[in-house]
């Protein structure tokens, strides 16, 4: 995917997500950390240019989070519909964006840790823990964030939180978060190797 394309779907569902969003203090919280990455990649590009399976990774997650941030979590209408369909208690697309909180970082860790030679590449088993773990701590670090935007603004917290009165919300979200970072690793190693290769 060439970069012209990559940025013609982010701007397009970035301004689909703004027209019209649930709650708009909800909608800056939510894409926030998108339109950082997006600074992130535009400023590191030509210094430092990342494989083209982590550029779509990447973007995967932004649409993610910008279609969070239009609904709101709690409020995306697939899942309310699948929250009928299958007689769930809670529409659970948080928990899609937080299994790809894992997901994503795991790869963007892992060309880190290869590219600037963090670990030994032969100990494969520890740079897997280690990136497993920088997935844990930003997990947790998001669940921290969550919590303070809660202390400091009632106006966005039950939207922003998107609990939907699950008392594990907080645990279970930093639980998909680390299935989504093994399966990273399991999945996409090989094909991400064969990138860096290049």
């Amino acid at each position: 995917m060439g970069k012209l394309i990559w940025l013609t779907i982010f701007f397009g569902v970035l301004i689909w997500s703004a027209i019209n969003p649930a709650d708009r203090y909800t909608w800056w919280l939510e894409v926030a950390p998108a339109l950082i990455a997006l600074a992130i990649l535009v400023f590191t590009y030509r210094r430092f240019p990342l494989t083209p399976l982590i550029y779509q990774l990447i973007l995967v997650h932004c649409i993610i989070l910008m279609i969070g941030g239009h609904y709101t979590y709690a409020e995306v209408p697939l899942f309310n519909w699948m929250q009928e369909w299958f007689d769930w208690s809670r529409n659970h697309y948080d928990k899609v964006g937080h299994f790809v909180q894992g997901f994503v970082p795991a790869m963007v860790a892992r060309e880190l840790f290869i590219r600037l030679e963090i670990i030994d590449p032969l100990k494969n088993a520890w740079r897997n823990f280690l990136i497993v773990s920088v997935c844990l701590a930003i997990s947790a670090f998001y669940e921290l964030i969550e919590w303070w935007v809660a202390l400091l603004s009632e106006q966005a917290a039950e939207s922003f939180l998107g609990t939907q009165g699950y008392v594990w919300d907080t645990q279970s979200d930093m639980f998909y978060a680390l299935i989504g970072a093994i399966m990273a690793l399991a999945i996409l190693g090989k094909t991400h190797d064969r990138q860096l290769n290049r």
